[in-house]
């Protein structure tokens, strides 16, 4: 049975036709009861109203529709869309042309919400690179002054302002590189040299890299019991070194003294290991975990830029682990600690 939402062109103007021909064609026949002059005219007006009705939906209706068409897709049809227009289209009910309509419109509108998205982060971003850029700049402009108006030639001074100085330039060209590396990784731009190696070697050079780092806080680095056994994994040893570094000086940055840092190892189907460093520091907010891995996004600002660094280390580490085509994430507690974690192709 045909469904009223469902007809197409055709089969609207065959009923439409239909309606009007048989109650004429039965008038004719109740004025002049010959049966084959009533079948004839049943049948004449029957064609007759459905090509007039099939003419007027494609030249008035369809016509439109295949403008409001040419319009959502916003380009100069080509032949196999001409084509389409002009045959494919018109087998289509309305119902089918207007679930196509919202579909688009719906796209559309997922569209321009990222778009606004986009536009709220683009602001934020250059607003906090500005910020990240005219601090040190603004200090080097200061100590360089003063330098110039006399204390050059003081020698209480001048070396402090120098080294002051060049702390601050080595802080731009370390921010420079981070916006370089992150624009390659976020581009594709970036090469990956991919190798086979056991995570957890690379973790205990990541540990005794930052050994004196850790000694400041009494920090203990440990690998979780039972994750000791050597696990492949198939990775830019360099990258993944990187990711190690930052997760480990983030843990012992915010850890406490005295605290322990974890890590924790774990073959999860054959074919992926899972990575997790964890500490029992201050933690993170619930309110900021979904923003943590944004380019210099900081949950404590005035903490944060205390403690250095350029904003992007948890960002650059994202998109490392997404050019592996894997996924990053944390887990977080105030006063309980944190856990980053990724995950790395297995071994070949």
């Amino acid at each position: 049975m045909l469904s009223k939402k469902n007809l197409n062109p055709q089969q609207l103007s065959a009923l439409t036709a239909l309606a009007l021909s048989v109650p004429i064609a039965a008038g004719i026949y109740f004025f002049k009861p010959v049966w084959w002059i009533a079948l004839v005219s049943l049948v004449v007006i029957f064609l007759g109203s459905f090509g007039l009705i099939q003419f007027a939906l494609q030249t008035f209706i369809y016509r439109k529709i295949k403008l409001i068409y040419k319009l959502i897709y916003q380009t100069k049809a080509s032949k196999r869309e001409e084509f389409y227009y002009k045959n494919i289209l018109p087998q289509k009910s309305i119902d089918e042309v207007r679930e196509d309509v919202e579909a688009w419109a719906e796209q559309r509108k997922k569209e321009i919400e990222i778009l606004q998205q986009n536009e709220v982060f683009r602001k934020e971003f250059l607003q906090n690179l500005s910020h990240e850029l005219k601090t040190p700049i603004f200090s080097i402009q200061g100590y360089v002054d003063t330098l110039l108006n006399g204390a050059l030639h003081n020698p209480e001074v001048n070396t402090k302002f120098l080294q002051s100085t060049a702390r601050n330039v080595e802080r731009l060209v370390n921010l420079v590189d981070d916006l370089d590396e992150i624009s390659k990784l976020e581009s594709g731009e970036q090469q990956l040299y991919f190798q086979n190696f056991i995570i957890q070697d690379l973790l205990k050079d990541v540990y005794d890299s930052l050994y004196i780092r850790t000694k400041e806080k009494e920090i203990k680095l440990t690998i979780k019991k039972g994750c000791e056994f050597p696990l492949t994994v198939y990775a830019d040893k360099e990258k993944i070194r990187q990711v190690l570094i930052n997760f480990v000086d983030n843990a012992i940055k915010y850890g406490k003294n005295n605290g322990t840092i974890e890590a924790s190892f774990y073959n999860v189907d054959g074919k992926n290991v899972l990575i997790e460093i964890s500490d029992d520091g201050a933690g993170i907010s619930e309110e900021h975990l979904p923003r943590i891995f944004e380019r210099f996004y900081r949950t404590d600002l005035a903490r944060s830029r205390k403690g250095g660094g350029s904003g992007l280390g948890l960002s650059i580490c994202k998109h490392i682990i997404e050019a592996h085509h894997q996924a990053v994430h944390v887990r977080s507690k105030i006063d309980v600690g944190s856990t980053f974690g990724f995950s790395l192709p297995a071994g070949k």
